[in-house]
């Protein structure tokens, strides 16, 4: 019997949050990509570590995969505080957001993802938090009831939003740094996906991490996905990760050579069979093919804009001449 490749072994378990975890890096310095947003959180944190005090609060905006979550667990770890974490959809009153507030000890880093999703009692409450480190709790109801000042120890906010446009001014005027990631280009991919497979004790052939990096849509999170599925592949099939183990594994999870999956190749065929090629509203676009508005506008859309397959107008979304030729429809006539 032929030997196969070593690989590591897995635990059934092995969920999709357990993998990205071991693989998240916990400095700065091991941090790949964002360069621009690596030296001013480093500037920041440093700036703070001098004035010993707590590092400005700091916003976090782009699009989902790209290190949020990551940076603000760095933040956390470059300062030695802990890290407590939470999000938007959570915080649906202001008495959910007292409850965390007042429990948190000094110096204590708040991640709050899609903080965008907050209700708005909620970010009343977190303006005066953010600015002034304290808040008011009622105590008491109706005629009787009275405002107590409650004293917060200091602590730093770090927001995560795909959708930065959401938050209301007030708000985002609290933090006193906001961090705009942008996708990855496929070098940086590529980086990521040699240090994945270093930790994960991967055999890869020459140029293979790069055929992944090619179609993971410019984002790490989906490039470390793509390598698990190449991986387990791999595996089945006792290879290594070759050319041959991608093509084949990435071909049957529907990812095509330009990165595009199931999905994206829906929207785009509905909108030019079924809409000609538009426009048309992308709520419209995602009741046809299925799917909830969030996720083709947070999702879909944003990476077929950026690959110049489709186009945002007043009127609505369209396909471009490179949708057409991609599922090789032909152009209509003119």
């Amino acid at each position: 019997m032929t030997d196969q490749p070593r690989l590591p072994e897995m635990a059934e378990s092995e969920s999709e949050l357990e993998f990205e975890s071991t693989l998240r890096p916990n400095r700065l310095d091991d941090f790949i990509g964002q360069e621009k947003v690596r030296k001013q959180l480093d500037l920041l944190l440093r700036a703070a570590e001098i004035q010993n005090r707590t590092p400005d609060h700091i916003l976090l905006a782009g699009p989902p995969g790209l290190g949020k979550t990551t940076l603000a667990m760095i933040v956390a770890e470059e300062t030695g505080q802990a890290l407590r974490l939470t999000s938007g959809p959570a915080l649906q009153n202001a008495a959910d957001l007292a409850a965390v507030l007042s429990s948190m000890v000094p110096g204590e880093v708040l991640f709050i993802d899609e903080i965008h999703r907050m209700a708005r009692t909620a970010e009343e409450m977190l303006y005066l938090a953010m600015e002034d480190f304290r808040i008011d709790i009622m105590v008491g109801k109706g005629a009787g009831a009275q405002s107590v000042p409650l004293e917060l120890s200091p602590f730093t906010v770090v927001g995560a939003t795909t959708r930065s446009g959401l938050l209301p001014a007030p708000l985002r005027d609290r933090f006193g740094f906001t961090a705009h990631l942008e996708f990855y280009q496929d070098e940086e991919l590529e980086r990521v996906l040699t240090r994945t497979a270093t930790l994960l004790e991967l055999v890869s052939e020459p140029g293979s991490l790069a055929e992944i990096a090619s179609r993971s849509r410019g984002t790490p999170r989906i490039a470390n996905r793509l390598l698990r599925r190449v991986r387990d592949y791999a595996l089945v099939h006792g290879t290594d990760i070759s050319h041959e183990a991608v093509a084949a594994a990435l071909q049957l999870y529907d990812v095509d050579e330009r990165g595009l999956d199931r999905l994206d190749r829906a929207v785009l065929d509905t909108l030019i069979r079924r809409f000609r090629g538009g426009p048309v509203g992308v709520r419209t676009l995602a009741v046809t093919v299925g799917e909830e508005p969030d996720t083709v506008e947070a999702v879909v859309e944003p990476f077929l804009v950026r690959i110049g397959m489709m186009a945002r107008t007043q009127q609505g979304r369209i396909a471009t001449p490179e949708a057409y030729e991609h599922l090789s429809i032909p152009l209509p006539p003119l």
